[in-house]
This record gives structure tokens, sequence and C-alpha cells, in this order.
């Protein structure tokens, strides 16, 4: 039977790697939102060139700009709701983490008051 220690200790292994996976996908949705709004960016600025085919097909130019600024929106959405996950995993890993600090301090006092005891009880039978 494993230790409430012991599921703790995992618990926080687990609660930091949830931590970690959504601070990943958070900098990959920043990532999509800079890009997105690179691509929009370059559209505009090459629609309004001179060599640009934008005066023949407008609504295509459009149609790309839109879908990359709307990307962007969404990415940025995406990245403030990871946002908030990250917060709810860092209170949690925190308090599992004191948890098992405190189930680990406690374990170790315990551990330390048994081995005094046996000493005193050791001595005693000595002497």
């Amino acid at each position: 039977m494993t230790t409430r220690k012991d599921r703790l200790k995992k618990l926080v292994k687990v609660q930091e790697q949830l931590k970690a996976l959504h601070e990943t996908r958070h900098a990959g949705f920043l990532a999509a939102a800079v890009k997105a709004e690179a691509e929009a960016r370059d559209l505009i600025t090459h629609f309004e060139t001179d060599a640009s085919l934008g005066a023949l097909f407008p609504e295509i130019y459009h149609r790309r700009i839109t879908g990359a600024l709307e990307r962007q929106k969404k990415s940025l959405e995406d990245a403030r709701q990871e946002a908030a996950l990250i917060a709810t995993a860092t209170v949690r890993t925190n308090m599992v983490e004191r948890a098992y600090k405190d189930v680990r301090r406690r374990d170790e006092r315990e551990r330390s008051d048994r081995e005094r005891l046996d000493l005193i009880t050791q001595k005693q039978r000595d002497g």
C-alpha cells in the first residue's frame, strides 16, 4: 500500500506536468497569433503595391486578410484561456506541494522521535 506521502509526491509531479502542458499550449497560441498578424500585415502591404494583383482580385485579398485577423483573434482568445488554466494549475500545484512538504516534515519528525525513543530505550536497557 502506498503512503500518503508517495501519493502526494506523484500528484505533485502530475500537476507540474499539467502546468507545463498549459504553458506550452499558451506559447503555441501566442506564436500562432503573431504568425497570423504577420500574415495579415504582409497581405495588406502586398495589396497596396503596384505589382499586386489586388486590383484584379480584391475579394481574395480581403478574404485572406480577414481570415488571418480572425485566426489571430482566435489564437489570442485561446492563449487567454490557457493563461487561466496555467493560473489554476499553479494554484493546485502549490497546494499539493505544501501538503507534500507537510507530510514529509511530519514523517521526518516522527522518524526522528522514534530514533530518539529507541536510543533512550537502549540506554535504559544497557544502563
